[in-house]
């Protein structure tokens, strides 16, 4: 079988596999994130969803009521205090390291690493400016990393069901509560769902021991005693789109971590199941289903593209050399061939999760671009657990916004009216990323200490720094490898933008979710833009690539696509 129809027929498979998925998981979401015991139909699929027992007694460690909702300022709180007590925690755990049981013989961890890897994970990023397998010590990898793996994207898919209210009530000021729905989403999502993958991985050849917690279930219910120790899937968290950290530098493309092809492909198919399938449960939740079908139709547009243009990228390399091996190989998982390389990077930077099987350093000019640009669209095809969704959500309003200047009516989405305060709060979001981008990338390249980390000069050296910050900004955690990025300017750097570009966007979506459940429901008339048509899902195609990717257009132009003219 050629190259071309093996990645044909992988690409095919695994929308397949999506498709089967997306509708049981995204009905389940919906109905675990409904707070009201007695809402919805009773059935034996779907039961009503009261509080487990198990969750019973988590909200009685915390102190909190779960059956009392917050407003938006309240649940805003519990965001900040819960994410700031966590980046406490993992950094006093790894500065404490050597003087905790497990340590492994390992020092202390410098305080810039320490900071960067706390806001890192906190965030949803795990970006590492370390090795995995010299630096952490079992008990920060299991206690400190795997705990965040579940619970930074499971603050994830909290903002985004608040935003969803905040689209589906009507003149409330009420939005959930927080700790109902992290809870949730850990007992209810992640933790089977992890489970569950963590078995078909260590079935398919995924070997892991104790001292390669970063990346697993172990301790967090998927560990399985097999001859020889404790073994778990050191994929199952990575892979469900919530880490990008690794115990090996090699990461996914490390015989231990994708060890068939199949492997390598399910990987794929679990970065992606959680993002394509909370659409169906936004759909859900509003009451209409073909909304959900619509914003899943504009992901899965974006992402194809972005598939087939990568792919042909990586397959047509400009050079003598390069045209004889038949592709660009250098740096390519060369054991299942450049499709599926093609298609891991695609997946990984489409997602938030920056988990890798080849060397993006090593992509052509035009494939490292592309790349590149599948963060800088904010990464919402499909996007992040839960960040993908309130991402393509905001943009929705954006492009109705557009839409109602384009025939002089006051915009509304889903009976929502979107007057000046909705669209500053729409506006600030889509501003918040570019601006960590560009002047993370300005202030490096204008100094000595940010330019003496480069392997590279020149357009491919800008292209290392701009993708450190671009995966950083977008809580990717993916990096071009020629950059040195374990120093105390990169590390502190980085670290504020990892930590401001996931909590402003997450103040602003709360405070949008707050300002769109107090309004009543506009009457649908013959002026309202119909949003799960066609014309709709072109038009919010177009903004994701005007509104967002144009603004990066000139750094590119600097960087890779200087490179690919050179």
């Amino acid at each position: 079988m050629s190259a071309a129809a093996a990645g044909w027929l992988q690409a095919g498979l695994l929308v397949l596999a999506l498709a089967l998925v997306h509708r049981p998981l995204g009905d389940w979401m919906a109905r675990a994130f409904t707070t009201d015991p007695d809402a919805g139909p009773r059935s034996r699929l779907w039961p009503r969803q009261g509080h487990w027992q198990v969750e019973r007694l988590v909200y009685r460690a915390v102190g909190v009521d779960a059956d009392v909702e917050q407003r938006w300022p309240t649940y805003l709180r519990s965001v900040l205090a819960f994410s700031l007590v966590s980046v406490l925690f993992l950094y006093g755990l790894q500065r404490l390291q050597s003087l905790l049981p497990l340590d492994n013989g390992m020092a202390a961890v410098e305080p810039g690493s320490a900071w960067n890897t706390a806001v890192s994970f906190v965030t949803n990023t795990n970006w590492q400016g370390y090795s995995g397998e010299s630096t952490m010590g079992h008990l920060v990898q299991m206690a400190g990393l795997a705990v965040q793996n579940f619970v930074s994207a499971a603050v994830g898919i909290a903002v985004a069901i608040a935003l969803v209210r905040g689209f589906a009530r009507s003149g409330t000021d009420r939005l959930g509560n927080f700790w109902v729905d992290v809870t949730r989403a850990i007992t209810r999502v992640l933790l089977p769902l992890a489970t569950v993958a963590a078995v078909v991985l260590v079935l398919g050849g995924v070997v892991q021991n104790l001292s390669s917690g970063t990346e697993a279930t172990t301790l967090a219910g998927a560990t399985q005693f097999l001859p020889g120790g404790p073994v778990a899937s050191q994929e199952a968290i990575k892979e469900l789109g919530t880490n990008g950290g690794g115990f090996y530098n090699a990461n996914s493309a490390h015989p231990f971590e994708g060890p068939t092809a199949w492997i390598s492909l399910f990987q794929v198919f679990l970065l992606l199941v959680i993002p394509f399938s909370l659409p169906r449960t936004f759909g859900r939740m509003v009451g209409d289903r073909r909304q959900g079908l619509a914003i899943v139709g504009v992901m899965a547009g974006l992402a194809t593209a972005s598939l087939a243009l990568t792919s042909w990228a990586q397959a047509r390399a400009g050079g003598a050399a390069l045209q004889l091996a038949g592709a660009a190989t250098e740096g390519q998982e060369v054991r299942f061939g450049g499709p599926l390389s093609a298609l891991f990077g695609t997946a990984t930077t489409l997602t938030s999760t920056g988990a890798v099987n080849s060397m993006h350093d090593s992509y052509t000019p035009t494939g490292g671009l592309l790349v590149m640009a599948n963060m800088m669209l904010g990464e919402v095809a499909p996007g992040g657990v839960g960040s993908g969704l309130y991402g393509m959500l905001v943009l929705a309003v954006v492009a109705v916004f557009v839409a109602g200047l384009m025939v002089g009516r006051t915009p509304e989405y889903l009976g929502k009216k979107l007057g000046r305060r909705e669209m500053t709060l729409a506006s600030l979001y889509v501003l918040v990323t570019p601006v960590l981008v560009l002047t993370g990338t300005a202030v490096a390249v204008a100094t000595d200490t940010g330019l003496g980390s480069l392997l590279n000069s020149g357009s491919h050296g800008l292209s290392e720094v701009l993708y450190a910050f671009t995966s950083a900004s977008n809580n990717n955690g993916s990096a071009f490898a020629g950059l040195s990025a374990n120093t105390p300017f990169y590390n502190t750097a980085l670290g504020l933008a990892m930590a401001f570009a996931r909590f402003l966007p997450i103040v602003l979506v709360v405070a949008l979710a707050g300002r769109l459940a107090a309004q009543g429901k506009a009457p649908v008339t013959a002026g309202t833009l119909p949003t799960h048509q066609p014309l709709f899902v072109g038009l919010l195609g177009a903004v994701v690539l005007v509104v967002v990717g144009l603004t990066y257009f000139p750094a590119l132009a600097l960087g890779p696509l200087a490179e690919a003219l050179a």
